[in-house]
């Protein structure tokens, strides 16, 4: 999809070692193959094709079911929501491929259209909606380097107020509520639980210590079948009454549980602070 990352997914190929074409002409990637198995430079090659081919697309289905004959080849199909693509079209300021004669709403819905049939074949699909720039190269970076990894994915702990509402965006929730709250003593309430002083107070409760335990280990034991299932984004939530304290300290401890295992993980206090 135009607007997905191709431009940023084609760099992270070429510095992995990759010989890599942007836009080749669909008729020409069975002779760019071709040249590719005799030449001795070309080890791994990536080609980026799409709505841009205009006529020739609908043939590259075809194509590339040819190529997969006599070359192991993979299809990367990259692709984000509607919304993350319209907000990348407004940021940049550039007109959809599509769009001359139609609005970008409509451009997307188009393409989307017309790059079903290849999407269908896709070996890989990327969904770059949650991914920026930097996050997105290092996933795919993770994704094809020679030396594969069960550990190919981006996780998000978010912390979060239930008073303002679950993320949307949540694949799994923990209600850490049932802690004791430091918001009813007077000298945390306009703390965080990024304080030190308040991470040991609710630490030092036994039940904050096993709960920890117990989602890091549910987590260790998740993680690789995630990978597995393709999934290459995670977004775990964790809620308290306000998401100033329990939930941002325990999402901070979790965080560093997960980098310790060698998981991507970054962290999120969508309500903290104030």
């Amino acid at each position: 999809m135009s607007g997905s990352g191709k431009a940023s997914v084609l760099k992270a190929f070429e510095d992995m070692g990759y010989y890599a074409v942007d836009n080749l002409p669909v008729e020409l990637i069975p002779h760019f193959a071709e040249l590719a198995r005799e030449s001795a430079q070309i080890e791994r090659a990536a080609l980026v094709a799409d709505i841009r081919e205009g006529h020739g697309l609908p043939r590259l289905p075809a194509i590339l079911k040819a190529l997969k004959r006599s070359l192991p080849t993979q299809v990367v199909y990259l692709e984000a929501n509607d919304e993350a693509l319209l907000r990348r079209f407004s940021e940049t300021r550039r007109p959809h491929p599509l769009g001359k004669e139609s609005s970008v709403k409509a451009a997307i819905a188009d393409e989307r259209k017309r790059l079903r049939p290849i999407r269908e074949m896709a070996d890989v699909v990327v969904d770059t909606t949650k991914f920026n720039v930097h996050e997105l190269r290092a996933h795919i970076t993770r994704r094809f380097q020679q030396t594969p990894t069960d550990k190919n994915i981006l996780v998000s702990c978010v912390s979060f107020g239930y008073k303002n509402g679950v993320p949307d965006d949540a694949d799994l929730v923990f209600d850490v509520r049932f802690l004791p709250n430091p918001h009813f003593i007077p000298k945390y309430r306009p703390l965080t639980g990024r304080d030190p002083a308040v991470a040991r107070y609710i630490r030092s409760f036994p039940q904050t210590r096993q709960f920890i335990r117990k989602v890091a280990d549910m987590l260790a034991y998740l993680l690789p079948h995630y990978v597995r299932e393709g999934k290459s984004y995670l977004t775990i939530g964790f809620g308290c009454t306000g998401g100033q304290h329990r939930s941002v300290m325990i999402a901070e401890d979790v965080q560093k549980r997960l980098a310790g295992a060698g998981y991507r993980v970054k962290v999120v206090h969508r309500d903290s602070p104030k």
